[in-house]
């Protein structure tokens, strides 16, 4: 039996061991109507709660008040907080955009997915919350007035429109249930990072108060 060169052996291996480039996604078909008009809506929506952090900073809203001693930890919050929001509103617009750029499909996917789940798992908790005070477990039931029920629905509204969007982008560009899964998985550090991680920066630091 004829001896294969091991030029020709080694050769071979050197080609096994390579790694294949990644195929990236094609890019996303055009959006209809319907989902263009969902994800101006929804860009606006950011845009507009982005606005009244924004007012928050320029009214010194946090200088008087109950919170007054942590103005200025309440002042980084709520400017991160905007900053999410202005992303939000910038990823809205990039998920119905006839000419992608800027992002790839896997990245512009992945937020999207984040953006609607986190919005999803805070009116869960908003609304456990509210079910808790008003049964009378925990807190004070007439904390849940109209401005607050209204917030909630204004945060229903937002993950729907998130959702939509999300879901429209998947089957647009052919993604995966990887890309949504990671995707969701960003729920909890955005979440995380608002209410724990950054809180307890500037607690660190000595901005806020409060065990």
């Amino acid at each position: 039996m004829a001896e294969i060169p091991a030029s020709t052996q080694i050769s071979e291996i050197t080609d096994s061991m390579q790694t294949r480039p990644t195929v990236e996604p094609r890019p996303p078909t055009p959006p209809g109507p319907f989902v263009v008009a969902v994800g101006l809506l929804v860009a606006l929506w950011c845009a507009g709660f982005a606005a009244v952090s924004v007012w928050f900073e320029l009214t010194d809203h946090f200088e008087v008040g109950q919170y007054a001693d942590d103005a200025a930890a309440l002042s980084v919050v709520d400017w991160f907080v905007a900053a999410l929001k202005v992303m939000g509103a910038a990823v809205a617009l990039l998920a119905v955009s006839r000419t992608p750029r800027f992002l790839g499909p896997r990245t512009v996917g992945t937020l999207l997915w984040a953006a609607f789940a986190t919005l999803a798992v805070y009116v869960a908790g908003s609304i456990t919350q509210a079910v808790v005070m008003l049964a009378g477990s925990a807190g004070d039931a007439e904390q849940v007035d109209a401005a607050s029920v209204g917030y909630v629905l204004a945060m229903l509204l937002g993950a729907a429109g998130f959702g939509v969007l999300a879901i429209s982008y998947a089957r647009r560009a052919a993604l995966g249930r990887r890309v949504m899964l990671i995707g969701v998985c960003g729920a909890p550090v955005v979440l995380g990072s608002v209410f724990l991680g950054l809180p307890a920066i500037l607690r660190a630091v000595g901005l806020l108060s409060g065990p």
